[in-house]
């Protein structure tokens, strides 16, 4: 929540306005959120006497029954709009189809929506006073630190959006207990990002119990060793804390120097090029371990660091490279961040471990010279340091069931461009073409004309997904 104060003042010429906003809103941490015995979340919503919950279509399907049952517990009456929002799909169109569901609802100015599900939803949903119920270790660890809401536009990651705060956000760490392990690796990029350059206990421990963290669901699952679950609760605490105290400073993202975009400086091309997108958790996990080598030629990280940091990524199955990861990609994603960073390239790197530096003086030459060393030290990983079930599926939520848009682009293409990929027709509003676990893929291979309609709302072009038929 936030309140302003303001003046305002007569000029010689006009007025003067001055304002400052308090923003105030808290974290809890409560195991078993939709527990009938836990009223914590029902409570919010006496006032109202009824719940608008924006809800992931997975995070329905397995918990739904259970959440239905917390709110009639409650005598609150629920209505739930159930989405899939992907990297794709994270977009004006799903957006508006959460705004209908507002409408419909009736929903008065301060009534908060509910959001539940990963970071993606909570991106979109959480355009108006809400309460966030995140359920993926990236929704737990990342996103739910930030107070920034958008959608993509174009090939553009967050090109839309606002700086609003929820009212409460609930950290329940059981949803790991079913969330799939690539998710959990997904995620576990995240904290290897905060913890390698600002918190160096939290990559102690990383580096401890990496693979029991992830086969084990940070400890949640049954059966899972005491140790490792304490060791979890304690990483998971701690990185979220550390991200809280780097970002409330700079809620607004004002500074942009930021610790927390170790990562993210060319990740954003690595999501877009596959034909399949990267995992996002993928995706910054290759620019973190190629941030590594370019820190480790310039002296800011000692061979030993650079290689335990590369060893962390491998063992936990992380990507540290791709096959069409190249200089002119190289080039695209530099010429794409300096526009975002104001004409610097601020490339966050370790400096040690658990600190960190931002560099500004690389040139083309240095960042491709950086580019071939990592591509020769990858060859000793397994995989080339490509990473085990890198590429979005269904765990992903790449579409909504909510808005027909997008579908009839999807539609429009397929039909000029005839059979796509060799068998694919569109069904429903899903693009079906034999990939597997039901996400969706429009492959332009011999279509003329589809990428330039795709292109148009779509990311990626030929390459995109589209929402109803995943900066």
């Amino acid at each position: 929540m936030s309140n302003l104060t303001a003046t305002v003042e007569e000029t010689k010429n006009g007025f003067s306005v001055e304002g400052y906003e308090k923003i105030s809103y808290d974290f809890i941490f409560l195991d078993g959120v939709f527990n009938v015995e836990n009223p914590q979340l029902a409570d919010c919503y006496k006032r109202w006497g009824r719940v608008l919950a924006v809800m992931d279509q997975n995070v329905y399907d397995i918990y739904g029954e259970q959440i239905e049952r917390y709110f009639e517990h409650s005598k609150l009456d629920l209505k739930v709009h159930k989405t899939k929002i992907g990297e794709k799909a994270k977009t004006i169109p799903t957006f508006l189809s959460i705004v209908d569901s507002m409408t419909e609802f009736g929903i008065y100015r301060k009534e908060p929506v509910l959001v539940v599900g990963g970071g993606l939803v909570t991106d979109v949903a959480g355009n108006t006073n809400f309460i966030r119920v995140p359920t993926t270790v990236i929704g737990l660890i990342d996103a739910s630190v930030s107070i920034k809401v958008a959608v993509n536009y174009g090939n553009y990651k967050n090109r839309l959006g606002a700086y609003h705060a929820p009212m409460h956000t609930f950290l329940d760490f059981t949803f790991l207990r079913t969330l799939p392990i690539a998710q959990i690796r997904n995620g576990f990029a995240e904290l290897i990002k905060i913890s390698t350059c600002s918190h160096l206990p939290t990559f102690e421990l990383l580096d401890k119990y990496c693979e029991q963290l992830i086969e084990t669901g940070f400890g949640r699952t049954d059966g899972a060793p005491k140790e490792v679950r304490e060791a979890a609760d304690k990483i998971n605490k701690e990185g979220i804390h550390e991200m809280l105290k780097l970002e409330t400073p700079n809620l607004h993202e004002i500074g942009l120097d930021r610790v927390i975009a170790y990562g993210h400086t060319w990740s954003p091309m690595h999501e877009l090029v596959p034909e399949t997108p990267l995992r996002h958790g993928h995706a910054i996990s290759i620019d973190m371990a190629y941030s590594a080598t370019l820190a480790n030629m310039r002296k800011l990280i000692s061979d030993a660091e650079h290689r335990r940091i590369l060893s962390l990524f491998s063992r936990a199955g992380l990507s540290m490279d791709h096959h069409q990861f190249d200089e002119e990609i190289l080039d695209k994603g530099t010429a794409a961040i300096l526009k975002t960073r104001d004409g610097k390239l601020r490339a966050a790197v370790p400096n040690p471990i658990g600190k960190c530096t931002f560099l500004n003086d690389v040139d083309a030459k240095e960042l491709n010279a950086a580019l071939r060393r990592h591509k020769q030290i990858m060859k000793e990983y397994p995989r080339n340091g490509e990473g085990i079930e890198a590429y979005v599926d269904a765990s992903d939520t790449g579409y909504t069931k909510n808005n027909k848009t997008e579908v009839h682009a999807i539609e429009e293409a397929a039909a000029e461009a005839g059979s796509m990929n060799g068998n694919g027709h569109v069904k429903g509003g899903i693009v079906q073409n034999g990939h597997t676990n039901g996400y969706m893929k429009v492959h332009a291979k011999g279509a003329n004309g589809i990428k330039e309609k795709l292109a148009n709302g779509l990311t990626n072009g030929a390459n995109g997904f589209t929402d109803g038929a995943r900066a």
